[in-house]
């Protein structure tokens, strides 16, 4: 910082002082410039550093959001019940892992060509074919979150309007009856429904490859 006009003018018509002052007036001049250098550093370092803070507070605090929007988005969960009147659809080719092939084809009367599984069920719905173009038989085991998705479930594919009560095996209940041509049985217990329907118009098959399906899982 230097000095103003002014001050240089009145110094100059002071009256001689000694060396010894002249000097000490040169090394206050020297301290007092040096104080304003210095405060004028600090004063415009400050707000670069603040600046360089506030700049990584504000990264910081966006890689924390980034991060917590993956954590969410992995913590929620998939889908794992499909609606209540989702009917199986062949997904592969594969035989029923909890019915017998022979078994089936004896009981629902008609020679098998060929089956397929819906893997989008916790346990795989089976669908079996014989000649004609539609399946002649489709079962279908869903474990539901609780026991009113089951009955929901049972409501779907035996409507209480269309068929009859059905209550076996023992502990099960349902029912029976000849939709569109083709027999239906559909019971639950808990939180678990059977449903199968047959090409048949008896529901006494159904109602045995229900039953073999219930005995065979364990259910």
């Amino acid at each position: 910082m230097s000095l103003s006009p002014r001050i240089r003018l009145r110094n100059s018509a002071s009256v001689p002082t000694a060396k010894a002052a002249s000097a000490a007036s040169v090394l206050a001049a020297t301290l007092l410039l040096s104080g304003c250098s210095a405060l004028g550093s600090d004063a415009a370092d400050e707000p670069t550093s603040d600046a360089a803070s506030a700049s990584t507070a504000a990264k910081k605090g966006a890689d924390a959001d980034k991060g917590d929007g993956a954590t969410d988005s992995a913590a929620q969960p998939a889908a794992d019940v499909l609606p209540a009147d989702t009917f199986p659809e062949k997904q592969a080719d594969g035989e029923c892992p909890y019915l017998d092939s022979q078994w089936v084809a004896e009981t629902n009367g008609q020679r098998i060509t060929y089956q397929g599984v819906d893997n989008r069920f916790d346990t795989p719905a089976c669908l079996i074919w014989s000649y004609p173009e539609e399946p002649q038989a489709v079962v279908l085991v869903r474990e539901m979150p609780d026991e009113d998705a089951a009955i929901e479930v049972v409501d779907w594919a035996a409507p209480i309007k269309q068929t009859e009560p059905a209550e076996e095996p023992a502990g099960w209940s349902g029912g029976r009856g000849v939709i569109d041509e083709r027999a239906v049985y559909a019971v639950q217990k808990g939180n678990v429904t059977v449903a199968v329907w047959s090409n048949q118009l008896q529901t006494v098959k159904a109602e045995l490859i229900a039953k073999e399906a219930i005995k065979n899982l364990e259910l």
